[in-house]
């Protein structure tokens, strides 16, 4: 079949003559498949209808070669004696065949896009897996590391209360030993003496509580509370991490940062304060947070 030939039956199947023109100029004049394929596939181009800069003659064929025309060129001999005359039937014939074309090329061209779309879910799915497996890996290295640091300082706060109660022991017996070898002889040297004065710091607990737990309620932005009890030795960055594992979904589902902020007096406790146990921020035995959303940057 000549150039024009496949021209021609691609302008009876419906495409327009400027677009036809340029996919077989851009083919190569492979034959109507490879033309059609071209029109498949650019079909959705913005410039798919941009006329091509060079002219077309030459490349659709409408000077062509002697070798082309299996003869000497001359004139008429590329528009009439190069091709056979097709009749009605032939003509509706190659149409049937073009149009089964196109719709093979379309269903294929519908299937390698299903292929494709399916192969990015299944991308987008093994992505947020691998996100979600990190993040909780995230979360779970952090409430150990909160895990090991509340073991650590408990088992500080048990020696430091050991160290106290030792010492406590130690001038009890330095007391019964000192007054014991003195009843008999000199009784008045207990109420003269200062001796005997450094026995109250030692009773000075019992009258001066020390908690080692407070109460913490933490305030969120949509009207709910939470309340914890934490050891008094705790950080305050524990709390923090208490909201940002319990808190809504308004606030962000545990991914955004969050600020604490003390009710009264207000102040707004810093990432140094985070370092800082509860109890030298004064927030023992008991005390009210409020959460708020902390600005990036």
């Amino acid at each position: 079949m000549a150039e024009l030939t496949a021209l021609e039956s691609l302008i009876e199947m419906g495409f327009p003559k400027g677009r036809a023109e340029k996919a077989l100029a851009l083919t190569g004049n492979q034959g109507i498949e490879a033309a059609m394929d071209w029109l498949m596939e650019h079909e959705d181009d913005p410039d798919v209808d941009e006329p091509l800069a060079t002219p077309l003659g030459h490349v659709l064929g409408r000077e062509p070669t002697p070798s082309e025309q299996g003869g000497p060129k001359g004139p008429g001999s590329a528009v009439g004696e190069g091709k056979p005359v097709l009749t009605e039937e032939e003509r509706q014939e190659q149409t049937k065949r073009m149009l089964e074309l196109v719709a093979q090329k379309q269903r294929e061209r519908e299937e390698r896009e299903e292929r494709e779309a399916l192969e990015r879910e299944r991308q987008r799915r093994r992505q947020g897996q691998e996100l979600s497996a990190a993040r909780q890996r995230l979360q779970e290295d952090e409430m150990r590391r909160a895990a090991e640091e509340r073991k650590r300082e408990k088992a500080e706060e048990l020696e430091a209360r050991q160290r106290v109660r030792e010492k406590i022991e130690r001038d009890k017996v330095e007391r019964a030993k000192k007054y014991g070898g003195n009843v008999g002889s000199q009784p008045s040297p207990p109420a003269t003496e200062p001796g005997p004065v450094p026995s109250s710091p030692s009773r000075e607990p019992p009258t001066k509580r020390e908690y080692d737990q407070c109460r913490i309620q933490v305030r969120l932005p949509d009207g709910t509370s939470l309340t914890q009890t934490f050891r008094a030795r705790e950080q305050l960055a524990a709390v923090r991490l208490y909201v940002e594992l319990h808190r809504g979904e308004d606030l962000g589902g545990g991914q955004d940062p969050v600020q604490l902020l003390s009710g009264f007096p207000r102040r707004a406790f810093s990432e140094a304060d985070m370092e800082r146990p509860l109890q030298e921020l004064g927030l023992v035995p008991s005390a009210v947070l409020i959460v708020a959303k902390k600005c990036p940057g």
